[in-house]
């Protein structure tokens, strides 16, 4: 492996808050599959998988500024019911889509009005210190490609 080729890793994880049991895992599925430095990992996961080898199974804890970062509470916002796919089936708890500017973005909904839906825009794991257990099962040299896209071809990648 080329220290200054773009490496790209396929991985096995579960994660789970600290202190908490599992929420998510690829352990039943396709091992994902990544281009590091691409931004498309948490930061501290991304560092966690520099430089592992193919068979590496760990565990690391990311604190949450190197996850989803801290909540934000001007991140919870009223809305008005009109904006909403279903406003008639909105219930608090529900998590649904919203199309903003940006395309379309998840939204906790946290109170229900006659008129109005406050949601929490904030990504669910926000403010949670992260726990993972990671298996490497692939580590290559990201071709050129897949460096010029900004992403994985092929297995556990993208295909166009």
């Amino acid at each position: 492996m080329s220290e200054t080729t773009p490496q790209v890793v396929r991985f096995h994880y579960t994660v789970s808050e600290v202190g908490q049991p599992p929420t998510e895992s690829s352990r039943d599925g396709e091992p994902l599959a990544v281009l590091l430095g691409t931004g498309s990992l948490i930061p501290g996961m991304e560092q966690a998988l520099v430089g592992r080898a193919a068979g590496d199974r760990f565990e690391v804890t990311v604190p949450c500024d190197q996850a989803y970062g801290p909540r934000d509470e001007a991140l919870t916002q009223r809305i008005p019911k009109k904006y909403f796919p279903h406003p008639d089936h909105i219930k608090a708890g529900q998590t649904t889509v919203l199309q903003t500017r940006q395309g379309p973005r998840p939204v906790k909904v946290v109170k229900v009005g006659m008129s109005v839906v406050d949601v929490d825009l904030n990504h669910p794991m926000a403010g949670k210190d992260l726990h993972f257990d990671l298996e490497v099962v692939e580590v290559r040299d990201a071709t050129a490609e897949e460096i010029d896209h900004g992403h994985v071809h092929g297995e556990g990648g993208h295909h166009h």
